[in-house]
């Protein structure tokens, strides 16, 4: 989706204007491989594409770089700090889903292993949770926006770029275009795209996703519930 202009006011206020940007590839992106909490780093194609949306980004007013803990956001977030010439700023709120026993498992292997747990993911049953400590996608949900409007809230008026990882990113859009946790996906999560968005306290708004014009390659977007 293309960018439109930004409004600045919404609503008789300073809206805060947000980049936010999944992390760049990993060998685990590659091989369909579920990552969850586990700290992957990226991939020498991630290391580039964090250069690369550094330098895209370069030229714009960023207030500060928040990021997920997590090594493979933290190095992409790493790469437009620098660039923007401001610290990384750590937060564990943004972390990828909990997803429990398939966090290590490629899909294939989840399938053949569980398959009741993996039909239940594919069909996106709101309250089901990976077995051992997973996340359901009511607590994504509830934990990405809490986490993003109470980044968004520090800084009014102002630009801030957010690094997060592929389901943090699908619970975002969901929540900025109303739609439920179990809506079919039609969007695109690929590794290091820009996305736009503008929050008030009355919610946020969609400006402009999945923008990877910066990058000369398509980036992977794995075919995955969340």
């Amino acid at each position: 989706m293309p960018p439109r202009p930004f409004a600045f006011t919404m609503r008789g206020m300073e809206a805060t204007r947000i980049i936010a940007v999944r992390h760049g590839e990993t060998a685990w992106n590659v091989d369909s491989r579920i990552q969850g909490q586990l700290d992957i780093e990226l991939n020498e194609r991630g290391r580039w594409q964090a250069r690369r949306v550094g330098q895209a980004l370069a030229g714009e007013h960023i207030v500060a770089v928040y990021s997920s803990d997590l090594g493979r956001a933290h190095q992409t977030a790493s790469a437009i700090a620098e660039a923007a010439g401001v610290p990384v700023i750590s937060h564990v709120g943004l972390r990828e889903r909990h997803f429990g026993i398939f966090e290590g498992k490629t899909f294939d292997e989840i399938h053949r292993t569980w398959p009741d747990h993996a039909n239940d993911w594919r069909k996106r049953i709101p309250e089901w949770q990976p077995p051992e400590g997973g996340e359901s996608l009511i607590q994504l949900r509830e934990r990405v926006g809490r986490t993003f409007e109470e980044l968004a809230a520090r800084h009014p008026g102002a630009q801030i770029v957010v690094v997060a990882h592929g389901g943090v990113l699908d619970a975002l859009y969901r929540i900025a275009t109303r739609q439920e946790v179990n809506a079919p996906r039609t969007w695109e999560l690929p590794n290091a795209a820009i996305n736009r968005l503008l929050w008030t306290p009355q919610g946020f708004s969609l400006v402009g996703w999945s923008d990877t014009h910066h990058l000369d390659h398509a980036a992977i977007d794995e075919i995955s519930p969340s």
